[in-house]
């Protein structure tokens, strides 16, 4: 009988309802950590969660797991992920769990692993689970549990990082929605004590989400976001996910600035300080390389997810990677922070940046927003035959480094497998309504018969 059900070992972390992913499973996960860190020399290993009503069964399971392996535990208890990576590097051998499920639905939990300073993902992730069922989990003794609090020494490096002597410039007046997720136990202190002025909006951690889902680049759930920021006249409302690594922002004219927009406008910031690197998913527009080589950088797409974005920004000495969800990664500080991106913009901001005016000077496309149909079947499979068998008569160059990214003289198409859902995920960009339309019939014809989402055009 398997240890671990294998469907919830994804592509960067652990995943799965907690009908799944249950506090057996999280105990042999930290059995199985804890063998690899110490075959590594790795002595302790930070932990701590989100506020899912599962999170703390499933993390003192982790832990029980991690001391039978003999790994001593620095324990932050409910904590955003940023702060669990700060732990890790700072206090625990670069080595770090995270029990979150970010994002997705209340019935769903997730485990993020950090060993070395490295993501725990893709073949190692299934080395992980292979050991499990392998029972190579050898016992041993000597680990034990210290608890930490790191948020003044978090907010210390953060001002260091960013080049704060004290507070921001001038006080900002900024919203903070954190849809119930883990970020309102630390972004509205942070935020404050940053010197900005801080109105609060479902900061409460509640692991129902009783208000909207915790996903800042879904439009809907910023809708009350945008109503409050025009209601007190702010200079920007701030929103996060669950666990505090994915950034969504409303200008204060009431503009949701996509993912890849953002990008842009973080680009435009470090550029300005120095010419480099900038990095972008699959998924994000062509425009973010027009922009960057209008500001005298270089770009390259990458496949999308957090674990790519942060080895691919170390590994090329990028200064800035972004991904279309709201992820930011810059050199210096080398993780997905949105606490920490969060600061950077509202720095640019109390210096003077005009998010509404630097928005209206970037190249525009037509553009879908992310479209997903619902699968039943393994999504890299169904993707891998529609590269096989798939025509596209009007394409210049199709790139398969994350699925289909199909290249027209006028756009582009995407067709990817999700690597955290059971879906099919597409996306199109056009110079103009008729080439969105030629390239919506090419991709139609191709994962057909599927059918094409119906959508609405982001402009």
């Amino acid at each position: 009988m398997n240890r671990v059900p294998a469907e919830i070992f994804k592509a960067y972390d652990v995943r799965g309802p907690v009908s799944l992913l249950s506090s057996e499973v999280a105990y042999w996960v930290g059995r199985a950590v804890g063998a690899q860190a110490r075959a590594r020399h790795i002595k302790t290993i930070a932990l701590a969660g989100d506020g899912r009503l599962s999170t703390p069964e499933l993390m003192q399971a982790t832990e029980h797991g991690l001391l039978e392996a003999g790994v001593s535990v620095c324990k932050l208890g409910l904590a955003s992920t940023p702060l669990l990576y700060f732990a890790a590097k700072h206090h625990a051998d670069a080595s770090g769990v995270m029990i979150t499920g970010s994002h997705n639905p209340p019935e769903y939990n997730g485990i993020k692993l950090v060993l070395g300073g490295e993501t725990i993902d893709g073949a190692a992730l299934q080395q992980l689970r292979e050991q499990i069922e392998a029972d190579d989990l050898p016992l041993a003794t000597g680990g034990v549990v210290q608890h930490i609090d790191v948020h003044a020494d978090y907010l210390r490096q953060l001002k260091q990082a960013i080049g704060l002597a004290n507070d921001i410039s001038r006080r900002i007046k900024v919203v903070i929605d954190c849809g119930n997720g883990i970020a309102g136990a630390v972004a509205p202190r942070l935020f404050r004590e940053l010197g900005c002025e801080v109105i609060e909006l479902y900061c409460d951690v509640d692991g129902h989400f009783p208000n909207h889902h915790p996903d800042p680049q879904v439009a809907e759930n910023l809708r009350e976001l945008r109503a409050k920021v025009a209601e007190l006249n702010a200079d920007i409302g701030i929103a996060f996910d669950g666990d505090g690594d994915r950034l969504g922002v409303v200008t204060r004219s009431g503009q949701i600035i996509p993912g890849d927009r953002l990008l842009m406008i973080f680009a435009s910031i470090v550029l300005a300080q120095q010419s480099g690197h900038v990095l972008y998913d699959v998924k994000s527009s062509r425009a973010v390389a027009q922009w960057v080589r209008q500001l005298g950088g270089t770009s390259e797409a990458i496949p999308t997810g957090h674990s790519h974005m942060k080895r691919k920004l170390k590994q090329s000495k990028a200064l800035l990677a972004g991904e279309l969800s709201g992820h930011f990664a810059f050199a210096g500080w080398g993780v997905d922070d949105a606490l920490y991106a969060g600061a950077r913009l509202l720095c640019s901001i109390a210096d003077g940046l005009e998010l509404d005016a630097l928005l209206a000077k970037l190249p525009i496309c037509l553009s879908t927003p992310e479209l997903q149909i619902a699968l039943t079947g393994a999504g890299h499979l169904l993707v891998k035959d529609i590269a096989a068998k798939a025509q596209f008569p009007t394409a210049s160059s199709i790139s398969f480094i994350d699925g289909l990214r199909i290249e027209y003289a006028d756009g582009f198409g995407l067709i990817r497998a999700s690597n955290t859902t059971p879906v099919l995920t597409l996306r199109i960009e056009a110079d103009d309504a008729s080439a969105l339309h030629r390239i919506e019939q090419e991709l139609a014809a191709a994962i057909a018969p599927l059918p094409f989402p119906q959508y609405s055009l982001n402009q």
